[in-house]
């Protein structure tokens, strides 16, 4: 048998391994599908950046909302307040200048009254100089009756009258019972039958109660 002639530039020594890269035939991802995979999912310290200014920028923007609207609300609260006080001056203003005016008409109307009022005195002391020397009983009745007639009819354009009261039943609104006493009929139970002292009232509103007795 021939030897078989080895040629020592061709012949792979059994020790030394080859270079050429292996491949995994099962793997079907390609390094361009890696960098794909790793470009769509953010890693957790890009999200927690993101979620922190998210949250800081939506804080900013609710503090900005609340302030507009503080803003807002101080801005009405001064306008109530201004009209307040305004209102708060015309009325006192109001108040004093109604006040002034009552007292005007209180002393504008005491004015009148006194005014009317004197008339009567003049006759009162007429008749009182005249009675000096008058022996006539009569005439001076009559002039009594004539000057308690005009003090009547001047009370009477004053819109004052009398309040009736004997005869009456009893009214706590006009009558002021100053006693009672055992009445003689039945009728009289609970009316006045006797008068110490009249009442007046202008228009319906009463200016002294008639104290009266009140049968029982």
């Amino acid at each position: 048998m021939e030897e078989e002639i080895k040629n020592p530039e061709t012949e792979t020594p059994d020790n030394e391994t080859t270079d050429t890269p292996t491949t995994d035939n099962l793997s079907t991802d390609t390094p361009a599908d890696t960098e794909t995979t790793t470009n769509a999912e953010p890693t957790p310290e890009k999200e927690e950046k993101k979620s922190f200014f998210g949250r800081k920028n939506r804080k900013e923007d609710q503090y900005k909302e609340l302030n507009e609207k503080y803003l807002e609300l101080e801005k009405q609260k001064k306008e109530l307040n201004d009209k307040f006080l305004l209102l708060y001056s015309e009325f006192d203003n109001y108040k004093k200048r109604t006040n002034k005016e009552k007292l005007e008409m209180m002393g504008t109307a005491s004015e009148k009254v006194i005014v009317a009022l004197l008339p009567v005195i003049d006759d009162f002391e007429r008749a009182i100089k005249a009675n000096e020397k008058l022996e006539d009983i009569q005439v001076i009745k009559d002039g009594f009756n004539i000057i308690y007639n005009k003090l009547m009819g001047l009370l009477k354009r004053f819109d004052v009258s009398e309040i009736p009261a004997k005869g009456e039943e009893f009214n706590t609104d006009f009558h002021e019972a100053v006693t009672h006493f055992p009445a003689s009929t039945e009728e009289e139970k609970g009316k006045v039958i006797d008068v110490t002292e009249k009442g007046y009232k202008i228009k319906d509103k009463v200016i002294r109660y008639a104290k009266v007795v009140v049968g029982q």
